[in-house]
């Protein structure tokens, strides 16, 4: 007997099943992952994954209507951008459709429509801008600006920016965003990669898939569902109080923007979703100045104003915070007052009347008993006292200066004694979020590098560190944008496996050896092949070029080393004497005893 089986909802990004009341379609995980990451970054993770799972979620010819797809730069929750050429009129444009064409659901392509039509509306010089909306086959489609640059978060990525200049992108983006605002149109969803930087650094405003016209009750807003990236979005969106969403909001993600650039880190990183979201309704921000203490006290205290956790107490218009910037960048007084200890203690408890009713009976009991008490108890009551104060005060100098200590192994790349510093602080009663973030940064793999088919054999850096050079058992070379994983080019010719790589000293031309007996020079900028050298009997399994960059040493399984003139190919020198393999080679003068090579020619 066959049963009736009902198919579950999954995730819209990495499949698992998920209530059918899930946010936005994601499991939390990759909820959490959408606020913390670049827009592209989660998608890409599993895009081969997704694409096996939703045919239609890759085009299946070069050829889109006007359009001819040149290469996928990013792809979010809701759709893929990619880089274009539009065919009538001869022009590169960015081409955003949706995630998973005619597949998607309702509700998605509701908010793709009501992201072209928000941001096709809006016609700014700092706001991406939208130059056709339609279908082609069924699949949603809109155009807009390609922009050629990184965004925000990019720039910010684990170093502070100069004051000066967060102030300055955060001005002009404040200014776009109130344009946006005088047109009846939130963003909701500012974070820094939704800014990207153009060529002639200038900020450029993107993303409006969460935007909403104001005074209109959407029906793509549900009642209590989260929308937004958690780290950047203000508590009345947090808490999903749809009514209290407005201008003001779009005011706290943008001091959440300048608070990211001004520290490296969003105001709030929980380790979950929810813990984020909870810091988010209920805790203040530290202080930008405890993180990075060269922010100047101006920019910190309208950093902070902008977010307060009551949304009247926030700039009233994007428009207030960017003149109080330009204030600032014109070294004239800010309007924005500092807030003081009493005024955050009473925020605190009315947010907290509870706890902060129970504290008040509690220190109101204290004073009866102290008053009450003999005086010799009272005396030795307070010597107990002080001396917990002073076990307090050096047990946290000694936390403060460990997390110091953390930071100087972080920055001396040595992981080993930051985490052994996490491990001795672990138990302290004054572990606080530095404590976490450390713990979360000592795990953090910097990148992660996927596209060859077989094993990888060996790697190596250009010498001004922005090119990786593989070398794989799947016949290829690759190389590789260092800071971004970006694959350049895949260098492919040999019959064999490749097990050596190397770049030149002035990074212009790489080498490979492989186990068909040859060693290839390649134009490491284009992946050319410019010359093959042959001559061993067995497979290469070192390539090493000279400091001059004149010469090529090889080590092979022939027991042999050769000496090669790098630019001709001609063979220089064997090198015999080893009673087995030769696994290394390396540039003359590396070694106590350097050989000493003839020079070209000779």
């Amino acid at each position: 007997m066959i049963g009736q089986t009902t198919s579950k909802p999954t995730c819209a990004s990495c499949g698992a099943e998920i209530p059918r009341d899930a946010p936005q379609g994601y499991c939390l995980k990759c909820l959490f992952a959408l606020g913390t990451a670049e827009p592209a970054s989660l998608a890409l993770a599993s895009a081969d994954q997704s694409a096996i799972r939703n045919p239609q979620s890759k085009i299946g010819s070069r050829s889109f209507g006007d359009y001819e797809l040149i290469e996928e730069i990013a792809r979010g929750g809701m759709g893929i951008i990619y880089r274009a050429r539009q065919k009538s009129l001869g022009r590169i444009v960015a081409v955003k459709v949706l995630l998973f064409g005619n597949q998607s659901g309702k509700e998605q392509a509701q908010r793709f429509r009501a992201e072209a039509a928000a941001a096709a509306s809006l016609q700014h010089p700092n706001i991406v801008a939208i130059h056709e909306v339609g279908a082609h086959e069924a699949q949603p489609f809109f155009a807009m600006d390609f922009i050629d640059g990184q965004s925000l978060a990019q720039l910010a990525a684990g170093r502070p920016l100069p004051a000066a200049r967060a102030a300055r992108y955060v001005k002009i983006v404040a200014e776009a965003i109130h344009y946006a605002h005088e047109r009846g149109i939130l963003h909701r969803d500012l974070k820094p990669s939704n800014v990207i930087i153009d060529p002639f650094d200038q900020p450029r405003v993107t993303d409006f898939g969460l935007a909403k016209r104001l005074h209109h009750d959407s029906e793509l807003t549900l009642s209590g569902q989260v929308l937004g990236s958690p780290n950047y979005m203000p508590p009345e969106q947090a808490a999903a109080k749809r009514g209290l969403v407005g201008r003001r909001s779009d005011v706290y993600s943008l001091g959440a923007i300048l608070y990211h650039l001004l520290t490296g880190r969003p105001p709030f990183v929980g380790e979950t979703l929810t813990d984020t979201l909870q810091e988010v309704v209920n805790q203040e921000p530290v202080s930008p100045r405890l993180l990075n203490p060269s922010v100047p006290r101006d920019l910190e205290t309208l950093c902070l104003k902008c977010l307060e956790k009551e949304p009247a107490r926030r700039y009233q218009t994007a428009q207030a915070l960017a003149e109080d910037l330009d204030r600032f960048l014109r070294d004239e007084p800010i309007q924005a007052q500092r807030t003081g200890p009493t005024a955050r203690l009473w925020r605190w408890c009315r947010r907290k009347p509870l706890v902060a009713s129970l504290g008040a009976a509690t220190a109101v009991l204290l004073l009866a008993v102290v008053v009450g008490s003999p005086i010799a108890a009272w005396r030795i009551n307070q010597e107990r006292l002080r001396a917990d104060a002073e076990k307090g005060d050096a047990r946290r100098l000694l936390y403060v200066a460990n997390m110091n200590l953390a930071q100087q192994a972080w920055e001396q790349n040595n992981i080993g004694r930051l985490r052994q510093l996490l491990e001795e602080t672990q138990a302290s009663p004054d572990r606080g979020f530095e404590w976490y973030y450390w713990q979360r940064q000592s795990h953090l793999a910097l990148r992660t590098f996927q596209g060859h088919l077989a094993a990888v054999t060996c790697a190596a850096f250009s010498p001004n560190g922005q090119w990786l050079a593989t070398s794989s058992d799947d016949q290829t070379a690759k190389i590789w944008e260092a800071t971004t994983g970006r694959e350049l080019h895949t260098l492919k010719g040999h019959s064999a496996g490749i097990m050596s790589v190397a770049f030149s000293p002035d990074g212009h031309r790489m080498a490979s050896g492989s186990a068909d007996q040859t060693v290839k020079i390649w134009d490491a900028a284009t992946g050319r092949e410019l010359l093959t050298l042959k001559g061993h009997r067995a497979g290469i399994m070192s390539v090493a070029f000279s400091s001059d960059g004149q010469r090529i040493a090889t080590g092979s399984d022939d027991r042999t080393a050769k000496v090669w003139e790098a630019t001709a190919g001609r063979e220089l020198l064997t090198l015999k004497g080893h009673n087995d393999l030769i696994r290394s080679a390396g540039r003359p003068g590396v070694t106590e005893r350097p050989v000493v090579l003839p020079k070209p020619g000779n």
